[in-house]
């Protein structure tokens, strides 16, 4: 089962989440696969999701596409005078695909973030078809965003898989005392707390699709492997 990670703004740790739910998935038994299609500026994200995949992957197979350029994508294309190819991005998901259990696909700042000219981030999830799972920041300001992006999703035809709240900075007032509770009122989505490596919680398990046998093996059910 693979998904497509996309945050409501940058900075709001994707990278976080998705290496804490490959990490997690692999506590589990399954083989999995961090995919960072773009990376602008550093490779930072790509390293991480690297570190936290399973074996017989390499770097370049995780980032196909390095701008050097630390901006938006479609910034960085015009400054380094080349274009993004779309298809060979989907063909290195199908080939991730075939070879791991788990593909969990960080894309790259918010919703719609331009790659090229009318070819936003949305377009490049549309393409490859996943569940998407959506990275709020759980702050003041975060409602708006957080269904707002939703709202995207099911525009764009994706199945929405859930919110992940994620919570980096050890800030308590109304507003994150409120959020979770409120978005679980508002939206037609699981609202998830950030997966803990090595710790599946059921919400997980059930999102992913992951049974455990009586003999503690685990399987994925859907999808192409059971």
């Amino acid at each position: 089962m693979s998904f497509f990670v996309t945050g409501i703004d940058t900075a709001v740790g994707k990278t976080h989440v998705a290496t804490q739910l490959l990490l997690a998935a692999r506590a589990a038994g399954l083989r999995c696969a961090g995919m960072k299609p773009i990376c602008c500026g550093d490779r930072a994200d790509a390293e991480q999701l690297l570190a936290a995949s399973s074996d017989g992957l390499t770097i370049d197979e995780v980032n196909p596409i390095w701008f050097k350029t630390p901006a938006a994508p479609f910034a960085a294309s015009l400054i380094e005078q080349t274009t993004v190819n779309e298809k060979a991005l989907i063909d290195r998901l199908r080939d991730l695909e075939k070879r791991f259990e788990v593909v969990v696909v960080e894309g790259v700042g918010g919703w719609l973030v331009p790659i090229r000219a009318n070819f936003y981030v949305s377009d490049l999830a549309a393409k490859m078809g996943l569940p998407v799972l959506i990275i709020a920041m759980n702050r003041l300001g975060c409602l708006n965003h957080t269904m707002l992006t939703v709202q995207g999703v099911k525009s764009a035809g994706l199945v929405c898989a859930g919110v992940v709240m994620n919570e980096l900075h050890a800030v308590s007032d109304i507003a994150t005392n409120t959020n979770i509770e409120v978005l679980r009122k508002l939206i037609d989505v699981p609202v998830l707390p950030v997966p803990l490596a090595g710790d599946l919680t059921p919400k997980w398990m059930e999102v992913l699709g992951i049974r455990v046998s009586p003999s503690g093996a685990s399987s994925v059910v859907h999808g192409t492997h059971v």
